[in-house]
């Protein structure tokens, strides 16, 4: 059984048949939520088999592969920040000191750290530059690269330049544009594709995702991201959050800003640019891309906002996006992101 997407079929063919020897860093690149990081490992997993199939799948059976599904094969090394460690399906070779980190984080009260680090990069030293586990390839999966410091991805760079043998970088963004253009230059660059609607519908449908269409356009046409739409707990808070900020004449943004600070800030903070983004492109096209079931709304928001006030506040929420990951009060953040669209959509309501 294929471990990738269907969706991912020709590039998976690409990749694994002829790319992927030719070189030592790959940049494996696309939207979120689309399975690059599942791509990764399955590519990983693959080139460490003992016994590929026939489409140059992981067996799942050999030794290597019961090694890798337990997270503790000698030559796979995931890198990723602290705080994505315990959501990333395995943390590889570099498990223990990982754990130790977060044990000394949990004593000290500290949150775990959002940043791949220059120390995790240095850590790699000697798993790169010593014989691997019977001499065989040793792959490093770098996820998500664009969380690399500023000296992380200083540390790294020297490793590309000067590639050790038999080694493979993989790594995984988002946002390609983010990393270092010298990075960039010297892995060989893959973009993953988008499913059309009807392929990443059927995907939808045989996960059991009920309100196929509705979670898919939710999450920008990002398949595994619809997924998490299907959550009932999701779904209800979101639906809750768009119901409100669909009626900024009356809701109250304390009362709703007290109700969502314990959730994921960048999470909020998106779903107000998606509903934003649609706000502009029916002013300016007549489209919703993301609330196709909200067009009754949009389209009398749209008929008395003001679209200067409207697409300055859309481009400031790229700016409270970065500051989410890292507010001093959560609650406050809300509060003043939530009153600033009141006072877009509805100046009068705090007028003098």
């Amino acid at each position: 059984m294929a471990e990738f997407y269907p969706w991912q079929y020709t590039v998976w063919q690409q990749v694994r048949g002829t790319v992927v020897l030719k070189t030592h860093a790959l940049l494996l690149k696309g939207r979120k939520g689309i399975g690059k990081l599942d791509f990764a490992r399955s590519l990983a997993k693959s080139l460490l088999c003992k016994q590929i199939t026939a489409e140059r799948v992981a067996c799942g059976m050999c030794a290597s592969c019961k090694w890798f599904e337990q997270g503790a094969h000698p030559n796979f090394y995931l890198m990723t920040p602290e705080a994505l460690i315990e959501s990333s399906g395995g943390a590889g070779s570099e498990s223990s000191a990982t754990d130790k980190q977060d044990a000394d984080n949990t004593k000290s009260g500290k949150k775990p750290s959002q940043h791949i680090t220059i120390e995790q990069v240095r850590a790699l030293n000697d798993f790169v530059y010593f014989s691997g586990h019977q001499d065989g390839l040793k792959v490093i999966l770098i996820h998500p690269a664009e969380a690399m410091n500023g000296a992380a991805a200083n540390a790294l760079l020297k490793k590309l330049e000067e590639p050790p043998s038999n080694v493979l970088f993989i790594l995984v963004t988002h946002r390609s544009q983010d990393l270092l253009p010298t990075i960039r230059s010297r892995c060989q660059q893959i973009t993953l594709p988008i499913p059309d609607a009807a392929t990443a519908r059927n995907w939808l449908v045989q996960q059991g995702v009920e309100h196929a269409d509705t979670c898919l356009a939710l999450a920008g046409a990002s398949p595994l991201q619809a997924v998490a739409f299907n959550h009932d707990d999701y779904f209800s808070q979101h639906a809750d959050f768009i119901r409100k900020i669909s009626l900024p004449a009356s809701f109250d943004p304390i009362s709703l800003a007290n109700r969502l600070h314990k959730l994921d800030l960048p999470e909020i903070v998106s779903w107000l640019q998606k509903w934003c983004y649609d706000l502009m492109s029916f002013y300016t096209t007549g489209k919703i891309r993301y609330h196709v079931q909200q067009e009754t709304a949009i389209r009398k928001l749209v008929a008395t906002a003001d679209p200067k006030l409207l697409a300055s506040f859309w481009r400031n929420l790229i700016t409270n996006q970065q500051l989410s990951r890292h507010p001093l009060n959560a609650k406050l953040f809300l509060e003043e992101m939530l009153l600033s669209y009141i006072r877009v959509m509805v100046p009068e309501r705090y007028a003098d």
